[in-house]
């Protein structure tokens, strides 16, 4: 199973999410990928957030190697399941992949927990490092529904 997570910048949200998926992953054994990116190339080549770093790091998960890139059409092929984190996310994704693509690999990442709510992931940046803790949360409730649904 080879899973791309997708926010705007790929410094919060995704960043957090395939760090806590690959952390999953290796506990379980796993033969999985996961990777992440983001619509917008504003952060490419940075670290993750350095409160993403935080809460990752004060869970046992070290993102700090990680680096943002950008979502390319490509990405479309080469992953059997691509999140998206925001409605706007989704709409980004479908302008660069272009109006011929296939997305039907493409899902709310929040779907998993609640399936066809379509909900978004809060983006913290917009905030405090307070509020990186219940996005953490939710990430990681979501990445458990991942593991339980494709990994048997």
């Amino acid at each position: 199973m080879r899973i791309l997570m997708v926010c705007l910048g790929n410094i919060c949200r995704s960043p957090i999410a395939e760090g806590v998926l690959r952390h999953k992953i290796e506990q379980k054994g796993l033969n999985w990928t996961v990777d992440s990116a983001g619509t917008n190339s504003y952060h490419t080549g940075e670290a993750p957030h350095r409160f993403s770093q935080k809460v990752c790091l004060a869970n046992g998960i070290d993102i700090s190697c990680q680096r943002a890139r950008t979502f390319t059409p490509a990405d479309l092929q080469r992953y059997d399941k691509i999140y998206v984190f925001a409605e706007d996310v989704l709409r980004d994704l479908g302008r660069i992949a272009g109006r011929h693509s296939d997305l039907s690999r493409v899902e709310y990442f929040l779907n998993e927990l609640t399936p066809g709510s379509n909900a978004s992931v809060p983006d913290p940046w917009y905030g405090d490092e307070t509020g990186y803790l219940p996005v953490y949360d939710l990430i990681n409730r979501a990445c458990d529904a991942i593991i339980e649904k494709y990994g048997k």
